[in-house]
């Protein structure tokens, strides 16, 4: 995470491939949040980038509901996009079929399925929330792989399917590589992010302090 020059006041990873994010905060109060959906095969043969959906979101003058209704969600690979203010927050997903959902204050999940799907480690990454002594290291820390009766079948090979049931992800070439919070008060917002290692191993921690602004 860091500040972005191309976008005053947004802070956010980049996809040094196809340039986009995959979770955007704006000094404007406006944010984005990304996952694929799990799902082989699916989407139209050349689709879009769907990083491009969260800077495309910060930058938008609209509302959120204006804005998720505004696209054309089969132009993407199957995904699930969170985009909210400080006042609202909406969940849009084109997988199997269009769902936009302006979503009511509590606590929720969302993993590479859909939004709070029974898998194990996002039902666990609920109660970690839910524990008041949770920092950021803690949360979506497990690394052990779920037994075979409790995985989903996504479609993806048994290695993999185990491989990735762990919140944590350590394997050769893929794996975690950041652990990203956002915590909000009013018009008071910190971000925090830690970097891992391919190994597991902390090896960096980002902090940044803002001030939502009038608009």
């Amino acid at each position: 995470m860091h500040a972005w020059e191309s976008i005053p006041g947004l802070y956010a990873g980049k996809d040094l491939e196809q340039g986009g994010t995959w979770l955007g905060f704006r000094d404007t109060g406006r944010w984005a949040a990304l996952t694929n959906v799990r799902a082989p095969g699916a989407g139209p043969d050349n689709p879009a980038s769907r990083g491009e959906l969260v800077t495309a979101y910060v930058e938008s003058g609209l509302s959120p509901q204006e804005w998720l209704s505004s696209l054309d969600c089969s132009n993407y690979a199957p995904f699930n996009l969170l985009a909210g203010t400080e006042r609202e927050l909406w969940y849009l997903s084109n997988y199997p079929r269009t769902q936009l959902t302006l979503l009511t204050p509590g606590r929720y999940s969302l993993s590479n399925a859909h939004l709070d799907s029974p898998w194990p480690k996002a039902e666990l990454a609920k109660e970690q929330l839910g524990q008041a002594d949770s920092g950021l290291a803690t949360l979506l820390s497990r690394r052990e792989p779920w037994p075979d009766d409790a995985l989903p079948a996504t479609g993806v090979p048994i290695l993999w399917e185990r491989l990735l049931s762990a919140q944590f992800i350590i394997a050769p070439g893929y794996g975690t590589r950041c652990s990203t919070g956002i915590l909000a008060s009013g018009t008071d917002v910190d971000l925090q992010e830690i970097t891992w290692d391919e190994q597991g191993e902390k090896v960096g921690e980002k902090s940044y302090r803002l001030a939502i602004k009038d608009r």
